[in-house]
């Protein structure tokens, strides 16, 4: 799979480590908003380097619309960051998601005694967070608009990208609510299938594009989101959803 050269330039900055600004959260004592990824931050910036190989991560492609999905070498990752249905670990309802931070993985809960288990990406040291959430609306193929404050940092960035096989957001987006807000957070694909199983966002969870669009068929808007982070989590979201 060849990327673009916004593609490259995104990747080889780091863009994974500043995509949300700005974010508020809905805590217990209210609306709180709080600054992440300033300026402030830029001498701490670092950047997430392609591998020299990155175009032989894919083997073919999954039929889609508008666009196909490129299918990652699956051998490539840890055999754990694999998609895997099993017997559910927990006893969890219908339509339920349950993000492991630490352990670098997201169970969907079908209901039926079993769980799907994907590997993901997850946020840096200070930039997770943990709690309850809900999907609020879900996004095929969706546009990326970086904040002011990211280009700032990456004055190269587009005011906008798009989506399709280079938007950092990949083939599919959740977007996480609480008390009917947007709160910032996503559960998206991602075109740096390398980073899956390491902490290199700024608290957004990053799947592969195919699991990704997997998870994207079964979930339902409303479905419950836990996350649970033990070590990294900068922000803890009411428990109220």
């Amino acid at each position: 799979m060849m990327r673009s050269a916004t593609s490259f330039l995104i990747a080889a900055l780091g863009w994974g480590l500043v995509f949300s600004c700005q974010q508020t959260f809905a805590t217990e004592t209210g609306t709180e908003t709080k600054t992440r990824g300033s300026s402030a931050n830029a001498e701490n910036f670092q950047p997430v380097e392609a591998p020299n190989d990155a175009d032989q991560w894919y083997i073919g492609s999954i039929p889609d619309e508008p666009y196909n999905i490129p299918k990652v070498d699956r051998s490539r990752l840890r055999a754990d960051l694999r998609r895997e249905t099993m017997a559910a670990p927990e006893d969890y309802p219908a339509n339920t998601i349950v993000v492991d931070i630490d352990s670098r993985h997201l169970f969907f809960y079908p209901g039926d005694g079993t769980a799907i288990r994907y590997g993901i990406g997850v946020g840096r040291r200070g930039f997770s967070w943990q709690g309850n959430a809900s999907v609020g609306r879900k996004g095929a193929w969706p546009d990326w608009i970086p904040t002011a404050t990211m280009r700032a940092l990456i004055p190269n960035l587009p005011a906008s990208m798009e989506g399709g096989l280079d938007s950092p957001l990949g083939a599919r987006a959740l977007y996480l609510y609480q008390n009917g807000q947007d709160i910032l957070f996503r559960i998206h694909g991602t075109n740096e299938p390398w980073t899956i199983g390491e902490q290199v966002s700024s608290g957004c969870v990053r799947m592969l594009n195919e699991d990704v669009a997997d998870l994207y068929n079964r979930v339902e808007i409303g479905a419950k989101v836990i996350l649970h982070n033990s070590k990294y989590a900068a922000t803890r979201v009411s428990q109220s959803e």
